[in-house]
């Protein structure tokens, strides 16, 4: 973490800006109990570690900055920790992440691709008992590509085709996108109308199977459409630092996982 007292700053300021009570004191209740902004800047700050929960619990134990920005005598154990994490839900997490993206800098011009996080950590037994066999876990971004800014992720664990993956990432974004550019595997005719209705100007390359289709690809803005890789830069800062591996064991908890690293993410942006 290059600046503690920063990022925690930044984590409870977005934490406020999500709760009903954000002048609640962090500890209202003495040391038994966390405020439920206090909770979300705890999961976030864990997410930033990139630690396990006992080497997180030991490094909030001798983090001043920490005690120091919340006003706290003392901080979470691990059980807590992770009984937090499985408390904010997915609804919530997507809240705080539109949120944090504003604050990085949203203009409407994004693009939209997948990649693939290692999912190791999970238990033979879990594997063997929810019967699956992939070993990856398939994360599409909707990423801003002037700001870098994280706006929407969609995570699968089965083959799902990146078409109608990109249209329900679409659907949820459509009031704040100008621009949507995308590699060939999301060539639909439907996402393109879909855009086009909603007046989202789509620039997602044709499979040239024909002529057409080629003069198509050959009329696309070309400047505009090569800012597409910036998705793959998004991929590679959210890898940089923690890899391609996923600590949770469950595919519920690795969706939450990724999700806070993306919130995490726009913070960085936001700062930098």
């Amino acid at each position: 973490m290059k600046s503690k007292r920063q990022r925690v700053r930044q984590c409870k300021n977005l934490a406020k800006q999500h709760v009903d009570s954000p002048d609640e004191p962090a500890a209202p209740d003495g040391d038994s109990g966390f405020a439920e902004w206090a909770q979300i800047t705890f999961i976030l700050l864990h997410a930033e570690l990139d630690k396990t929960l006992r080497e997180t619990e030991a490094w909030f134990n001798d983090s001043l900055a920490i005690r120091d920005e919340l006003n706290l005598d003392t901080t979470p154990d691990h059980t807590t920790l992770c009984r937090w994490e499985q408390k904010f839900d997915m609804r919530e997490l997507r809240s705080l992440l539109r949120a944090s993206a504003e604050q990085a800098g949203w203009t409407g011009e994004a693009a939209i691709d997948a990649s693939g996080f290692q999912r190791d950590q999970t238990s033979y037994h879990y594997r063997n008992r929810t019967n699956y066999s992939l070993q990856t876990l398939k994360t599409t971004i909707l990423v801003d590509m002037n700001t870098l800014a994280i706006k929407d992720v969609h995570y699968t664990t089965r083959k799902s085709w990146d078409g109608h993956i990109g249209m329900q990432v679409f659907r949820r974004n459509a009031e704040d996108l100008q621009t949507l550019t995308a590699d060939s595997n999301y060539s639909w005719s439907d996402l393109r109308d879909e855009c086009r209705a909603k007046s989202t100007r789509p620039l997602i390359k044709h499979k040239e199977h024909n002529g057409l289709k080629k003069a198509h690809n050959a009329r696309m803005d070309e400047d505009l459409y090569h800012q597409r890789w910036m998705s793959e830069t998004g991929f590679s800062l959210l890898k940089q630092d923690d890899g391609e591996k996923l600590r949770s064991r469950s595919w519920h908890g690795q969706f939450r996982e990724l999700t806070r690293k993306c919130i995490v993410h726009n913070l960085s942006q936001a700062a930098s």
